[in-house]
């Protein structure tokens, strides 16, 4: 999906880049139970504060965590959650177990945001998803132990989930850090959740989230640029 360059706005309003993907509107998480005919999904952010520095000099300040997917996509740990079955929080507690190794335990003061998920191009009589969104704040230890237990203890590893990743918050001279790690592919939503809790958490001031949103949308348009030319590269290749 493409990054969306917009201003950032005051804290009591949505981020552009939050709404052109939330186009279908927000939900209270109340409300969100009463439809019916959908699909829940529920999915977290978990971080901590931190006073290590980038090569001794450049402060990283917070450990968000998020992990690469097995479609290539960056995501957060989470997934599809029956309201019938089990509450929101205990399924995403139970999705966390299974993708992350680690027993956590959410509760509805976690909960950040619903809203109906981007539509896809898959089979018309799919139900529509409902995605709730999480943030927990953790120690740095805890954090720590969350990186290092998966490849041991998770169910999901190799798998749903190919490992778990950081994201930079912070910027470096040649355009690196949070823009280059914004143009990535996000699954979903997961970008615009990302770009949300940062500001709702106020991790990220609003101008510099501004800031990596512009320069992301360069490092995308330049890499897509480069993909052009190895096609290119490829199709001279396998003619001659």
């Amino acid at each position: 999906m493409p990054a969306c360059v917009s201003p950032i706005p005051p804290a009591n309003a949505l981020c552009p880049g939050v709404r052109c993907q939330m186009a279908s509107g927000h939900l209270s998480r109340a409300e969100a139970l009463t439809r019916e005919g959908v699909r829940h999904a529920c999915h977290v952010m978990l971080y901590c504060d931190t006073r290590t520095k980038l090569f001794q000099r450049t402060p990283i300040g917070h450990i968000v965590l998020m992990q690469m997917r097995f479609d290539g996509l960056l995501g957060f740990p989470g997934g599809l959650v029956d309201p019938l079955d089990e509450s929101l929080e205990a399924g995403l507690s139970r999705e966390v177990m299974e993708e992350t190794g680690v027993a956590l335990a959410f509760s509805e003061e976690d909960h950040m945001a619903s809203c109906f998920a981007p539509t896809t191009s898959g089979p018309s009589s799919t139900p529509p998803l409902i995605t709730h969104f999480y943030v927990k704040k953790m120690e740095e230890d805890q954090i720590r132990a969350m990186e290092i237990a998966g490849p041991s203890r998770a169910a999901d590893h190799g798998l749903e989930v190919l490992g778990v990743v950081r994201v930079p918050l912070y910027f470096l001279s040649d355009g690196g850090g949070l823009p280059s790690f914004l143009s990535h592919g996000f699954a979903g939503n997961a970008r615009a959740q990302l770009l949300d809790a940062l500001r709702r958490r106020h991790l990220v001031a609003p101008d510099d989230l501004g800031r990596a949103l512009a320069s992301a949308a360069q490092v995308t348009a330049r890499t897509a640029a480069g993909l052009l030319d190895a096609l290119a590269e490829d199709a001279l290749q396998s003619s001659s």
